[in-house]
């Protein structure tokens, strides 16, 4: 198992440097200069890395805060020296607030990480449970409700869903003292996630829940689910005990892969909430052209997803014994 791991952390190593590649070259193409957009934002200062004089910033000054950043270099150097420094564990210093993208990831990951998990936990409550129920109660109501609900949060875009409920829960619904019934700035980890969270863990929901029920149709068809309960067991073993289980190796591969896109989705809900997360900063980088602060939130991107999916992978050999046949070479 061990070496299985090492394996696929190796294979990481050129995925990771794409990443790099990819959004090193993107972020060049976008149109304008970051060092002159910082001295348009009139917020150029500090560190004696700039001087005013008569209202006029010194080209000077400018120049040296461009080549501080490497900028003044070509840019096959730029990425060579950028490497270089990811290497090292150095991830660049923000342009635009002049702190180590390292040190603002530390302060602003949290928010993201826990807006991440818990719309992880309300895709996968609601879509396996939904998806559980339907397969069971097939044909019914129930089934059909649950599937219109899975087509209903597929179809609607994640941001609609969150203008929607702040609509609702924090304008329209409203206490006595005239305050929502729940905040519509997102800024804690209490009643303020409830709404980026469900807006969030929606659409990753409906798709849980439409392949959990395909698959447990699947599996409820077998010999063996069958004999189960010709032996009489009750038909809560069967499901919890035979089937569920074997049905959940498809759903846990693409409960990886949701990890993936919640956390890319948490981009534009930590807009749509004000939340100060990861999320935010990068939009915010993207607009000031901040090219370290890009680069690094969009690695750490790649990083996490590659690790999910790793863990799925370890996760599957305790769910099925085959797999674990396979990547043991026994």
């Amino acid at each position: 198992m061990a070496g299985y791991i090492i394996r696929r952390i190796l294979y990481m190593i050129p995925v990771l440097f794409g990443v790099l590649i990819v959004v090193f070259v993107l972020m060049r193409l976008i149109p304008g200069d970051p060092i002159e957009i910082f001295f348009q934002s009139g917020e150029i200062g500090g560190s004696g890395a700039t001087s005013r004089e008569g209202g006029e910033v010194s080209r000077k000054a400018l120049e040296k805060l461009r080549e501080s950043y490497n900028l003044d270099k070509s840019p096959p150097h730029q990425f060579v020296l950028y490497v270089w420094d990811v290497l090292r564990g150095d991830l660049g210093t923000s342009i635009a607030y002049r702190r180590p993208v390292v040190d603002m990831i530390a302060s602003h990951w949290p928010a993201t990480f826990a807006l991440t998990m818990a719309s992880m936990a309300v895709a996968i409550t609601i879509g396996v449970g939904a998806g559980v129920i339907s397969a069971i109660k097939r044909h019914t109501f129930v089934d059909y409700g649950a599937q219109m609900f899975a087509i209903l949060g597929i179809s609607f875009p994640p941001f609609f869903v969150g203008l929607l409920l702040i609509l609702v829960f924090a304008i329209k619904w409203q206490t006595d003292d005239g305050v929502g019934m729940l905040p519509a700035v997102s800024n804690g980890y209490g009643k303020e996630l409830i709404l980026p969270a469900l807006t969030l863990g929606t659409a990753a929901s409906a798709i849980l829940a439409r392949l959990t029920r395909s698959s447990m149709l699947d599996v409820l068809s077998r010999d063996y689910v069958r004999t189960a309960r010709s032996k009489g067991l009750r038909e809560r073993v069967v499901v919890m005990g035979h089937a569920l289980r074997n049905a959940l190796i498809p759903v846990v591969t693409v409960i990886g892969l949701e990890f993936g896109g919640l956390l890319a989705g948490a981009v534009i809900i930590e807009a749509v909430f004000h939340r100060q997360g990861l999320g935010l900063r990068l939009i915010d980088a993207i607009i000031d052209r901040d090219y370290p602060v890009v680069q690094g939130l969009v690695l750490l991107s790649a990083v996490i997803y590659a690790m999910a999916n790793l863990l799925v992978d370890v996760l599957y050999t305790y769910i099925d014994p085959r797999v674990r046949l396979e990547t043991t070479g026994s």
